[in-house]
């Protein structure tokens, strides 16, 4: 039977306070002051839509064989490329090989479950990754600058060792327009918030919930959560009050912690639902936009067997509050800093060098010598051990996953870094190999030599030029909790 078989999730570091949204405002837009509670998840500067996916699938893969994916399929409306395969640059950084399909799904903010019902329908044919991740712009001193978040989901679905198995779906499509982002436009424009709610989402979600309850039979009290992202407040509840769904069993749409994440919020629930979910439980996801999905999943007892894994409530553990809105200003192109010559360098990648090179760039792939062990970054002719040298003698060898410490590090002022200073260093991996390699998701102080160091996929620079952004990994320090 069709199923989720894992989930993941990432949030990034980074949580603004919204407090200083409205404070910075405040002399034009005092009413922002009623929006300003909690926290909304930020991107760093490194970080985007393709960055955070890979992260949520690296949770989701946890313990999981990669050679048994199949396909990759990427939900977002935040696409860094618009004319290349953003799926293609998430398989080649989770090294799952060429021989699989890929897709990227796009358009609307069901983009996430509009992609789990497809992969749902295609899971007699192997199991498919699915990564949903947005990181959407807002206007300065809008309500949508407070409502939005930045993060991603990411379940794999199949049709054996399911922890939730599909009971039914069923789809509306309506070109009602609540808001859209036309050609060459970097925000949304909204329409008015009583005519989306009182058409849109009071009058659409409905036929689909109504749809898939008449299919499977299965009556709204027996509803054990209800999914439904929503910036509109009361809006779930009101649904779930109609239906006869208990009020318990709607879900926190995650609004004070994080912020609506796009394409990805709906799925971002669903996994917050699935960490505390137990067996026979079901789950009703709905979605808006464009029309509404609506999606029934009962929970297995697999789902008991599922190893430990980060989530949302562990992404949301490892946050730390951001008060600087002029950092996250910057960090979203929204205000050009003066950065000096040091920030002119033309930064034009050699794609033909890159594409030979990609399992090192993207997959962060060095070599291991069959001869000695020796493990080596990166991957050569010849074995680094002095000992060994044997010739042609490395297998291909990971280094994502492998834990690591400080070897040296500097804090340097004087290199452009869009967020300084710029930290880097030797890095010592604790199954051997060094790399020199830049720091991300650092602040003063938090490491020193000897500190335990795990591997990120971000943006190593972008070529505003061309319009091309280059990937890499690089170290972050291990996070033990809520650090403010």
């Amino acid at each position: 039977m069709a199923g989720i078989t894992s989930f993941g999730a990432y949030i990034p570091r980074l949580r603004l306070n919204r407090a200083s949204i409205a404070a910075a405002h405040k002399w034009a837009m005092p009413g922002l002051r009623a929006l300003a509670k909690g926290e909304r998840a930020m991107c760093n500067w490194d970080e985007d839509a393709i960055t955070m996916a890979v992260e949520a699938a690296r949770d989701c893969l946890t313990d999981r064989p990669r050679e048994d994916i199949d396909g990759v399929y990427f939900a977002s409306t935040t696409l860094p490329f618009l004319d290349r395969q953003n799926a293609g640059v998430i398989a080649a950084a989770l090294n799952l090989g060429h021989g699989i399909s890929s897709l990227d799904v796009a358009g609307s903010q069901r983009a996430g479950t509009s992609a789990l019902i497809a992969a749902l329908r295609g899971a007699s044919e192997g199991e498919t990754l699915l990564a949903a991740a947005d990181a959407r712009k807002a206007r300065p001193a809008s309500a949508s600058e407070m409502q939005f978040g930045h993060g991603a989901a990411a379940l794999t679905v199949g049709s054996q060792n399911e922890i939730a198995v599909l009971r039914g779906s069923h789809t509306v499509t309506t070109d009602f327009v609540d808001h859209f982002r036309g050609e060459g436009q970097d925000f949304d424009y909204g329409w008015e918030e009583r005519w989306v709610r009182e058409e849109g989402y009071s009058k659409i979600v409905p036929q689909a919930i109504k749809a898939v309850l008449d299919k499977t039979g299965v009556p709204a009290s027996g509803i054990a959560r209800f999914v439904m992202p929503c910036t509109m407040k009361g809006i779930p509840d009101k649904i779930a009050k109609d239906f006869g769904i208990p009020a318990a069993a709607v879900a926190d749409t995650l609004g004070e912690v994080c912020g609506d994440t796009g394409a990805a919020h709906a799925l971002l629930m669903l996994v917050a639902a699935l960490e505390t979910a137990a067996p026979g439980d079901l789950i009703l996801v709905a979605s808006f936009g464009q029309g509404a999905d609506a999606i029934l999943l009962e929970v297995t007892d697999a789902i008991t067997a599922l190893s430990k894994r980060q989530g949302v409530s562990g992404a949301l553990a490892r946050g730390r509050r951001e008060d600087d809105y002029m950092k996250f200003l910057s960090f979203q192109d929204n205000v050009r800093l003066d950065w000096g010559m040091r920030g002119e360098m033309d930064n034009k990648t050699a794609l033909t060098s890159e594409y030979r090179n990609k399992d090192m760039v993207t997959g962060f792939t060095g070599g291991k010598c069959t001869v000695c062990g020796t493990v080596q970054f990166p991957r050569g002719h010849y074995c680094v051990n002095p000992n060994c040298q044997a010739l042609d003698s490395q297998e291909p060898y990971s280094f994502a996953d492998s834990p690591a410490r400080v070897m040296s590090f500097t804090a340097d002022w004087l290199s452009y870094n869009p967020s300084p200073p710029f930290f880097y260093g030797q890095v010592q991996f604790e199954t051997g190999g060094r790399v020199l390699m830049g720091f991300t998701d650092t602040d003063a102080g938090q490491i020193e030599v000897g500190s335990g160091l795990k591997m990120m996929f971000r943006i190593k620079d972008f070529d505003k030029d061309r319009g091309y952004r280059r990937y890499f990994w690089k170290a972050a320090p291990l996070s033990t909790g809520k650090e403010a």
